[in-house]
This record gives structure tokens, C-alpha cells and sequence, in this order.
């Protein structure tokens, strides 16, 4: 039942040559949660759309966007559903028309898996620095199984220097269905923020909270996803006055204090924190405001360190799962820094590597597997009691 495109039959062929299909990347399942979903496809046209879902003998239609009115688009359609159960299993699929209603095409039907934050295990998988690399996303797509959730942990891309590049490179990269049994959780690096296109991200990616910052419970794993920035300060010049992360950072400093106080996240025996740039480093320079430039950056975020340190000790943080080094690295928790830094590799094919995680009552246990399916590090952490 993986999503593929089916066109419905009583289309018509314009004059000169076969339709071009309304539809142009799969169904992508994104943002899950124990009451639902968010769903994003691309589309050649203006066009209308809706979704189907089923469940045993369970069944419904989202249709409506937060405004009152069918999901529409040029680009792209987007449809949240609401009100499923946790820990189900549910077929969706997308019914999308062109605007003048004489084009109809449905998806194929496509199964996903809501949140269960009561499940005794979970399971995800995280990708990191892939920057539109073809090659090492197809190569990606076909090792990583699935699972409860997929984290794409930063650098989806190299920049957005053009606006066409974003719909195919998020929502069908290398033309693969990258979403199919692994909902996808979206997490934004630096290179995520470069280009004058970077700004239109958050039109074609869906987050449980609408923000770059959220945090959700799966089985006995308390996650929180937090936005870095960028690795030089806000007024750099090749930013060129498009960032402001100085105060985005302190609003995730505020929301953070307060997110990992709710008794679901207090509550959870294990506590990740999934950001690109990492908190730690092994070697950790501090470089001079002046020392900055097109070469130069920052292994680490001390910046977002110094903002969020002390609640994720105080919230008991065990371990902040990063990229951007494109160099696969372990760092223990130590006295200074009770929470572990565990970062992932880079983007070429002999660098790609994918993190499994998987939780239980016993351990959370993550492995770094390079694209061979060596296992490169293995570590485990205790449940908190």
C-alpha cells in the first residue's frame, strides 16, 4: 500500500499531446501526532483538494484548511487531519482537481502509524546533511526501514537560490517516496536559512506546532526539536539582513522552560533533544566577532548552548542528537554537561550515515550505520527512574 499516483479514469487529453498530471510528488506524511497528521503534495496547477482516510471500520474526509476553505494551491496542497486515535494504523490517500474542476486524479492509498505516548517502545530514524545529494538520499531511502518517526535533522538542501527548488527537494527528494512508513519530523540547519528563497520553507513542511521548535512524546521517548540557526552571528554579511536567530534562540529559551515542565515530558524515561548544529564539540574554539568570514563557522552552537543550557539540565536532557560537522561523533555525558552529543555524518556516500533508535523499558539504544550497514557507534542509555 505505498503511495504512488493513480490517475482516475475519465480525464481528457488537451489538443496538443497527453494531460500533464495535476499531481507532481507523492503523498507526504508529515508532523505526526497522536491525534493526527499533516499531509503535503505538489501540484503543476491551481487545484483543489482533499483526503480520505480509513481504519478498520473507521473512515473520514479532511477538507477544509484553517480559513474555512478547501485546501488550494498552485504548488502545493496541504490537509491536516485531526481527531484519530494513537498507535493506529490508518490508509490515506489524496484526492486532488484542478480549479476548473475538469481534472480529477486520487492517490494511491498510503498507511501511516499515529503517535502512541502510552506505547512501551518506539522506534525512529534520523538523517542529517543530505544537501540535495541524489545519490546518497536514494541510497538512504533504500537502506533506513521504517519506523515511529524519521527526524531529517538539518541541511535538506544547499541553499534556495531558486524558488523551484524547494517543492521537489522536500517533498519528493531524488524523486523518492521518502515519507512511506516513516513520518517525517523536520528539523532546520543552517543551510536550511541560506538563499532569498529560505523564507518560503514553511510553506511546503509541516511541524506539530506550526513553529521550527516542538516537542512530542513517542512510547516512553520525550523528544524535543529545537531550530539552531546558523553558524556565524545574525549580522554577518553573507547573510545579507535575511536572519534574526538571536531572538528566535531566546524564544525557544522561554518555550523550553516551560514545554519540559508538562508531566508528559517530565514523566518520560528518556529525554532527546534533536537540533543540526550540535551543542558540544570536541574541539571548541571561541571566535572573535572580527574572525569571522566566508570560510570560517562554527562547529557548535554556543550561542543556543548558552540560551538553553540550563533547562535541559533542569529538565534531565540525556542526550541532543545533531549534524552539520559531516563527521559521525560520540561525546558522554560528563559533569559539565550532564547530556550526551551524539552527531551524525555528511552528505557524500562514503560520509552518509543514518541513526537508528530504538527505546524500550530497558534501554534507549542508537546505532550510527554508514550506507554498507556497518555499525560505526553503538550506545545505550538507562531509563531515568
Amino acid at each position: 500500500m505505498a503511495g504512488g499516483l493513480s490517475v482516475a479514469t475519465g480525464q481528457v487529453a488537451e489538443q496538443q499531446g497527453q494531460v500533464k498530471s495535476l499531481v507532481t510528488t507523492p503523498l507526504a506524511v508529515m508532523a505526526p501526532r497522536p491525534d493526527g497528521v499533516e499531509l503535503l503534495w505538489g501540484v503543476s496547477r491551481l487545484c483543489i483538494g482533499h483526503v480520505e482516510w480509513k481504519s478498520g471500520d473507521r473512515s473520514g474526509v479532511a477538507r477544509a484548511d484553517r480559513f474555512g476553505l478547501s485546501p488550494q494551491g498552485n504548488e502545493t496542497l496541504r490537509v491536516r487531519i485531526d481527531g484519530l486515535a494513537p498507535g493506529m494504523e490508518y490508509a490515506i490517500r489524496s484526492i486532488t482537481e484542478s480549479a476548473d474542476r475538469k481534472l480529477r486524479e486520487e492517490s494511491a492509498w498510503k498507511v501511516f502509524r499515529t503517535l502512541d505516548p502510552k506505547a512501551e517502545k518506539s522506534t525512529f530514524v534520523v538523517w542529517n546533511d543530505t544537501h540535495e545529494r541524489h545519490d546518497t538520499i536514494r541510497a538512504l531511502h533504500e537502506k533506513t526501514p521504517k519506523a515511529d518517526f524519521m527526524v531529517w535533522n538539518g541541511d535538506t538542501c544547499n541553499d534556495w537560490h531558486q524558488e523551484a527548488w524547494l517543492v521537489p527537494t522536500l517533498l519528493s527528494p531524488a524523486g523518492a517516496d521518502i515519507t512511506d512508513g516513516r513520518p517525517l519530523m523536520m528539523v532546520w540547519g543552517n543551510h536550511d536559512v541560506r538563499g532569498r528563497w529560505a523564507y518560503r520553507m514553511e510553506d511546503f513542511v509541516a511541524t506539530p506546532s506550526g513553529r521550527p521548535y516542538y516537542a512530542f512524546r513517542s512510547g516512553p521517548v520525550a523528544v524535543v526539536c529545537l531550530h539552531t540557526g546558523e553558524d556565524k552571528p545574525d549580522d554577518h554579511p553573507s547573510f545579507g539582513g535575511r536572519v534574526a536567530f538571536e531572538v528566535l534562540r531566546q524564544e525557544q529559551a522561554e518555550w523550553l522552560r516551560k514545554v519540559t515542565q508538562s508531566p508528559e515530558m517530565r514523566g518520560a524515561p528518556y529525554r532527546v533533544v534533536f537540533c543540526h548544529i550540535p551543542l558540544r564539540w570536541k574541539v571548541e574554539r571561541n571566535i572573535s566577532k572580527e574572525g569571522y568570514n566566508n570560510t570560517t563557522y562554527d562547529h557548535f552552537s554556543r550561542f543556543s548552548r548558552d540560551a538553553w543550557h540550563d533547562a535541559l539540565v533542569a529538565w534531565k536532557a540525556q542526550v541532543v542528537v545533531s549534524g552539520h560537522t559531516h563527521e559521525p561523533y560520540w561525546m558522554e555525558a560528563n559533569e559539565t554537561f550532564p547530556y550526551a552529543q551524539l552527531v551524525g555524518g555528511g552528505p557524500r556516500l562514503e560520509q552518509a550515515t543514518w541513526i537508528e533508535g530504538e527505546a524500550d523499558g530497558t534501554f534507549l539504544t542508537f546505532r550510527i550505520k554508514t550506507l554498507t550497514e556497518k555499525v560505526i557507534q553503538e550506545c545505550r542509555i538507562s531509563p531515568l527512574v
